[in-house]
């Protein structure tokens, strides 16, 4: 079952935004997403930043790809559109769609899995293009929908559940965009909801491409070997009667408002991550300076969050493409096909 309905009862006292619309407005249908999961907790971020800017659903686009973090589109605004493309292609198909209508607002979740490996180039050049979208990358370091092995951004040294450990050097997609010329790079913690909702709010309100790399663990994969409690174990050992797997109850990991500027975070397999927020002095404009600042943080055995850098003058796609104002999909078919005669005039400007 990927999608259950929720029950349409809701407080007649909810708050409203500006628009008339409470927080259930812009929900979507109930996870099937495992207890605990870190992309629930991005999901009711997407949702508060979305209900506090105002943003009617029904001109808001969400895209996605293949895997957990693309089921995500399915629980927050019900009345928006939607796209979930094949593996790896969010970027590209996200790109097609605001070419051709520029007047809504682009949403695109994906993981480490689908950005960081079949992805890699299409998201590479919709950050050259400087597609206007935030771009949600719900990084936990596996590839969830398939048993957990190794994504592209796993650490090397890190361990699996199975006890192996990886030895290839992870792809970090803040330095990758910084590297490309990003316009807008930031990453979080999907249980600091203090940090995240801001920086959500920041993407969406940013002209050009806003990447956000958010840490979100996965807590589906704590089996190990020599567990007679395993994934593994059981399905070696049991008679089985239907096809279902059991996924303990995890709790959300959540940071207090007022936490450290450096916090460890314990998670939910005993392992810790450092996170270090930025600080009130930290000029986010300077490009050289936030890729030492990320990268003297993975020295320190720590995890760069903030808002990482900015750059509020760079020109998006239809800048570069030199579109009219008008969106592609609402100009009328002459506009759109001049005719033969016009097309041999623009030919001739190439011979």
């Amino acid at each position: 079952m990927t999608s259950i309905t929720k029950p349409p009862v809701r407080h007649p006292g909810l708050p409203r935004n500006a628009l008339g619309l409470t927080k259930r407005d812009y929900e979507g249908a109930m996870s099937t997403l495992c207890a605990g999961c870190g992309h629930d907790s991005v999901t009711a971020a997407l949702i508060q930043a979305f209900w506090e800017l105002d943003l009617p659903p029904d001109r808001t686009a969400k895209m996605s790809g293949i895997g957990c973090s693309s089921k995500t589109t399915a629980y927050f605004m019900k009345e928006s559109h939607g796209f979930n493309s094949v593996h790896g292609r969010m970027p590209s198909v996200t790109s097609g769609a605001n070419a051709a209508n520029r007047s809504l607002t682009y949403i695109g979740v994906s993981g480490d899995g689908d950005s960081l490996s079949i992805g890699l180039g299409q998201m590479c050049h919709a950050i050259r293009r400087n597609v206007n979208m935030l771009y949600m990358l719900e990084n936990n370091g596996v590839y969830g929908l398939t048993k957990g092995q190794f994504s592209a951004s796993a650490d090397i040294g890190s361990m699996s559940k199975k006890g192996e450990a990886n030895e290839q050097a992870p792809i970090d997609p803040v330095l990758l965009a910084l590297t490309l010329g990003a316009t807008f790079v930031a990453r979080s913690f999907s249980g600091d909801k203090t940090q995240l909702v801001p920086i959500i709010k920041a993407g969406l309100t940013h002209r050009g491409f806003a990447l956000i790399d958010v840490i979100s663990p996965c807590v589906s994969f704590n089996d190990h070997d020599g567990s007679t409690k395993s994934y593994a174990y059981m399905r070696e050992h049991e008679m089985e009667a239907v096809d279902a797997d059991f996924v303990p109850l995890r709790r959300e990991i959540i940071l207090p408002e007022d936490h450290a500027a450096v916090t460890v975070v314990q998670l939910h397999d005993g392992s810790t991550v450092r996170l270090r927020s930025t600080t009130p002095d930290y000029s986010a404009t300077d490009r050289e300076k936030a890729y030492r600042h990320v990268r003297s943080c993975q020295k320190r055995g720590e995890v760069a969050t903030g808002l990482l850098f900015i750059d509020e003058a760079g020109r998006d796609l239809h800048d570069m493409a030199r579109t009219v104002e008008t969106p592609l999909a609402d100009l009328p078919f002459a506009d759109l096909c001049p005719g033969k005669a016009a097309l041999d005039a623009l030919m001739e400007r190439y011979r």
